[in-house]
C-alpha cells in the first residue's frame, strides 16, 4: 500500500475476505454482514437457503409462463381444412385453402402443404392463416414459391399453435 507520503507500509497478510453484503465492508467468508450493518451478530441465512429459494422463484416462475401460455392458446383449433383450388399463375402454383376453427376462441393456424405425388410428399410449404374467428370458415390464397408447373391436387393439414 502507498500512503500519502509516498513510503510503502508492509502489510500483513490478511485472511480471506469478501464484501459485506450490505456496505462492502471486508468481512471473513463465513460472514455476509459487517459488524455495523449486524451490530446483534444475527446468523447469517445459509447459502443453500439463499440458492434454494432462488431455485424455488424461478420455479414458480416458469410454472406462471406455462399456464399464462395455456391461457393464451385454449379454446384455439382444432382447423380442419381443405384445398378449394390450386391454380398456376406464370408457373409458380396458387393454392386456395378453407379452413375452420372449430375451437372457442379467435386465432390462426399454420398449414403444411404438400405433393402427395411426390414420394414422402416432397418438401412441404408452410403456410399462416388469417385470424380465424370461433366456429368461423374462411378461404385465402398463397402462392406456393417452393412449387412449380401445372395445377395439381395438394394436400393440406393446419394445426392449432
Amino acid at each position: 500500500m502507498t500512503s500519502s507520503t509516498g513510503t510503502h507500509e508492509a502489510a500483513a497478510p490478511a485472511a480471506r475476505t469478501h464484501g459485506c453484503a450490505r456496505c462492502g465492508e471486508p468481512v471473513a467468508l463465513d460472514v455476509g454482514l459487517c459488524e455495523t450493518c449486524n451490530p446483534l451478530g444475527l446468523r447469517d441465512a445459509a447459502s443453500s437457503q439463499v440458492h434454494g429459494t432462488v431455485f424455488l422463484a424461478v420455479g414458480l416462475a416458469v410454472l406462471a409462463l406455462a399456464v399464462v401460455a395455456h391461457l393464451a392458446v385454449a379454446g384455439i383449433g382444432p382447423f380442419p381444412a381443405d384445398v378449394a383450388g390450386v391454380r398456376s399463375d406464370g408457373g409458380v402454383l396458387s393454392i386456395s385453402i378453407t379452413v375452420t376453427n372449430e375451437g372457442t376462441s379467435t386465432g390462426s393456424t399454420t398449414c403444411r402443404i404438400s405433393d402427395p405425388q411426390l414420394r414422402g410428399g416432397g418438401r412441404p410449404a408452410f403456410v399462416l392463416s388469417p385470424r380465424i374467428g370461433p366456429g368461423e370458415t374462411i378461404t385465402f390464397d398463397h402462392a406456393l414459391t417452393g412449387f412449380s408447373g401445372d395445377p395439381r391436387p395438394l394436400a393440406v393439414e393446419c394445426s392449432a399453435p
